[in-house]
């Protein structure tokens, strides 16, 4: 589920910063060409008076109707550079956190403990998106013997998943974490207490014990971590995949996950998981 919130016509509001600051970056150009071309550059760097931003805003009004391809143009640059930077920025913070991406202790994995690519889920237990991809990584980790798994426990959807999180952490001390993690993650609806308590209990566990165990520093711990590294990260939403040097938000069904893995082997194996 994506976290970033948009207006009531269901945009983005990244789109109206854009063209914001298109439309700035444009006023700034027209700016200083009109300077230049009256051979007075000093007044680019000065303030402008009303009558000289009543003039511009004319000229920019005059050129985008004559000209509106301009403003696509800008925004298409502009977001080729934003898009280079973020993911200039997102590489240097996978390989700033490669080990507590990877190979944290404690961490619960799957598949191939020892494959030769791992590839990270950051999910919650009430997001329909996580549920949806659930069938494609159980397929992907039963036929691809070279896969390690690892979950990452990211409750951002209320109180529910929270205590589905907990509950599921704590499990690992009766040794059922697995088992608890596929029966919740494999409830048709919403996850809540008494889900939770229902659905451990026919899973095997002591309820009593796990209820203990829920409040344990530990488990509040590696939320608190997990938190703290999807902030790093700027995983918005779940579910949010991590292959070696490529972080992928959203499902994106089986094959798309298939060619993120084999394409970390083609690429020589990996060079952060």
């Amino acid at each position: 589920m994506d976290l970033r919130r948009k207006d009531r016509h269901g945009a983005e509001p990244g789109v109206y910063i854009g063209a914001v600051r298109a439309m700035y970056y444009i006023v700034r150009l027209l700016a200083a060409a009109l300077a230049i071309a009256l051979g007075a550059a000093s007044v680019y760097a000065a303030e402008f008076s009303i009558s000289q931003k009543d003039e511009i805003g004319q000229i920019v009004r005059d050129y985008l109707l004559k000209n509106p391809e301009i403003l696509r143009d800008v925004m298409q640059e502009l977001e080729r550079k934003q898009t280079a930077e973020e993911s200039s920025h997102q590489k240097t913070a996978l390989t700033a956190n490669a080990r507590t991406i990877f190979h944290e202790d404690g961490d619960l994995a799957a598949g191939n403990k020892n494959g030769n690519v791992t590839m990270v889920e950051f999910f919650d237990y009430n997001c329909g998106y996580c549920k949806q991809a659930f069938p494609d990584v159980m397929k992907l980790i039963g036929e691809d013997k070279g896969l390690r798994l690892i979950m990452k426990e990211f409750p951002i959807l209320g109180p529910g998943s929270t205590y589905a999180s907990r509950a599921a952490l704590a499990s690992r001390k009766q040794g059922k974490y697995w088992e608890f993690h596929l029966a919740l993650l494999g409830h048709e609806g919403h996850v809540d207490e008494p889900t939770v308590l229902e659905i451990a209990q026919t899973t095997g566990l002591d309820i009593e014990r796990l209820k203990h165990d829920m409040e344990s520093e530990d488990v509040q711990q590696v939320i608190d971590r997990n938190m703290k590294l999807a902030t790093e990260l700027n995983i918005q939403g779940t579910p949010a995949f991590i292959v070696d040097e490529t972080l992928i938000p959203g499902a994106i069904g089986y094959q798309g996950l298939a060619s993120a893995v084999q394409s970390v082997r083609d690429a020589g194996g990996c060079k952060l998981c």
